[in-house]
């Protein structure tokens, strides 16, 4: 019994200022028929450079869709910078297509996933994902301590308390949040927080959310003591 040969999508990602790549196509068509491969798509992209998105790239868009559903069995690149402009963006993409149970091939890298020795390249995944997750931690948190060092003052910067209470004002008069926001020059986020808070305030009784009520106390009234019926009357002889 034939086995069913496996269903190849090409994809071609043209950079600007980069010369024709048909040859590219040619030859990866060459490697899938020696390989016995049904060429069944093929997804381009053309004129982005950098890091995209990808609604900014409709084709690598559209063959991850397909991938999902299985459309072909097989993706084929001539490198791997047509996958992923970095260390992220390509671990996500090797992680949609394994999860789809696609295999992939690259040209220059030499990567064939059908193989057993390629299947290895999906196995460090997860590695190389986590290690990214951690440069980036350490990046972050390298900057937060320059910043420091440096005397900044980090977080969110505060508003003067004389223009938080003409805020208040404003609000409890009934102008608007964005009207509020405007007439002051700060956020429309400063005037909603601003507002939550002053609404949290008047909720627990907190001071300066308005004068509360006193609580009258319960005074209670004397009751008269029952005279019997018989005192205060003359006695019949």
């Amino acid at each position: 019994m034939t086995d069913t040969p496996k269903r190849a999508a090409l994809y071609q990602r043209v950079y600007t200022g980069e010369r024709s790549t048909g040859a590219q196509l040619i030859e990866l068509a060459y490697i899938a028929a020696r390989a016995g491969w049904d060429r069944v798509a093929v997804y381009r992209d053309s004129r982005v450079l950098g890091a995209k998105g990808r609604v900014e790239r409709p084709g690598f868009d559209r063959m991850l869709k397909d991938a999902t559903r299985r459309q072909f069995d097989v993706l084929m690149a001539w490198s791997v910078d047509r996958l992923g402009s970095s260390l992220q963006d390509l671990v996500g993409t090797l992680a949609a297509l394994q999860a789809a149970g696609i295999d992939l091939y690259l040209k220059e890298q030499e990567v064939d996933t059908t193989t057993p020795s390629g299947r290895a390249l999906f196995q460090m995944i997860g590695i190389l994902a986590e290690a990214e997750r951690a440069m980036i931690r350490e990046r972050v948190q390298a900057g937060i301590n320059r910043a420091r060092g440096a005397g900044k003052r980090l977080g969110r910067p505060k508003i003067d308390a004389q223009l938080a209470d003409a805020i208040r004002a404003a609000l409890a008069s009934g102008v608007s949040i964005r009207r509020a926001a405007k007439l002051h020059g700060v956020g429309v986020s400063t005037v909603q927080r601003l507002k939550t808070v002053s609404s949290a305030s008047e909720s627990d009784g907190s001071p300066g959310s308005g004068p509360t009520l006193p609580t009258n106390p319960i005074v209670e009234k004397p009751v008269p003591e029952r005279v019997p019926a018989n005192v205060g009357r003359a006695s019949m002889p």
